[in-house]
């Protein structure tokens, strides 16, 4: 499978040079000053958690679009289950490149694989129903494409990337246009006018509002928003899979697996990336 648009080797780079350009500025002169230039080191990442490891691959990116000599043994693979005291790879080459990468390489490893290891998790939750679990755009401001990355490490699957990618009419959306059939109807215009070739997803937060839906046609999925479980099966019955349907709105661990029996075919959660617990690790010498 191929990966999606936002993996692309030039996205992956950009984030890496911006980072770096955050993090390194004019030099990391704590390693300039204190380690010879010809210094060679070894260290590992020491796991401090139990989860599902992710960010391995960008890892291994960080490192080499830093310093291309260095090498990288890996123990682990992205989406493995990882234990406490546990080493998911050792990396080896000159001290100074391994010091400057070190924090970078941490925050994208503790993050993801926080994402990855809830993510992991929600998935168990509704593992045997016919619903897949979707991110958001709740992410952190440049720092979506990890983020995302994560999700899809951990069993989940994408939803758009941004707001170029797909339409979304959401509730402001639709009192900001008059209604339901305005939004639609207004947006199909639009894009017919641009020759965009856009899916569309539509917010419901009533029956009444899905009928609306219903008349005009023309959407590719229907967002139940803050709908009891009662109102959603009602609704899917209402579609009669003519549309794709979502369910969101204040998901927790504890209402997912009802959510997930109503038929619906996606649950989104914004906690996927917005409330995660960074995974406890460390590169040690050794």
């Amino acid at each position: 499978m191929n990966p999606p648009p936002y993996l692309s080797a030039k996205n992956i780079d950009a984030f890496i040079k911006s980072a770096f350009a955050e993090d390194l500025g004019d030099g990391d002169h704590s390693s300039l000053g204190s380690i010879p230039e010809q210094s060679k080191s070894q260290a590992h990442l020491l796991v401090k958690d139990d989860g599902i490891i992710a960010g391995l691959e960008l890892a291994e990116k960080i490192f080499k679009y830093l310093d291309s000599g260095l090498v990288l043994d890996f123990n682990k693979k992205d989406g493995d289950p990882i234990e406490h005291g546990e080493v998911a790879f050792s990396v080896e080459g000159s001290s100074r490149s391994i010091l400057s990468a070190e924090r970078l390489v941490l925050n994208c490893l503790q993050r993801m694989s926080a994402v990855a290891t809830y993510t992991n998790h929600m998935c168990q939750l509704i593992k045997g129903s016919h619903a897949k679990l979707l991110d958001t755009r709740k992410t952190t401001p440049l720092f979506r494409m990890p983020e995302k990355w994560a999700v899809a490490i951990g069993g989940g699957v994408n939803h758009r990337f941004g707001l170029y990618d797909m339409v979304m009419l959401k509730d402001n959306h639709i009192d900001f246009a008059g209604g339901v059939k305005n939004a639609i109807s207004q947006t199909l215009e639009y894009l017919e006018q641009k020759d965009l070739q856009l899916k569309i997803e539509v917010e419901v937060r009533s029956l009444r509002e899905l009928e609306e839906v219903l008349e005009v046609g023309n959407v590719h999925r229907v967002l139940l928003d803050n709908m009891l479980p009662s109102d959603m099966k009602q609704a899917i019955k209402m579609i009669g899979g003519r549309f794709e349907t979502e369910a969101s709105g204040g998901i927790t661990e504890k209402t997912i697996a009802e959510i997930a029996e109503t038929g619906v075919d996606y649950i989104s959660v914004g906690a996927l990336t917005h409330s995660y617990k960074s995974l406890d690790m460390s590169l040690k010498a050794i």
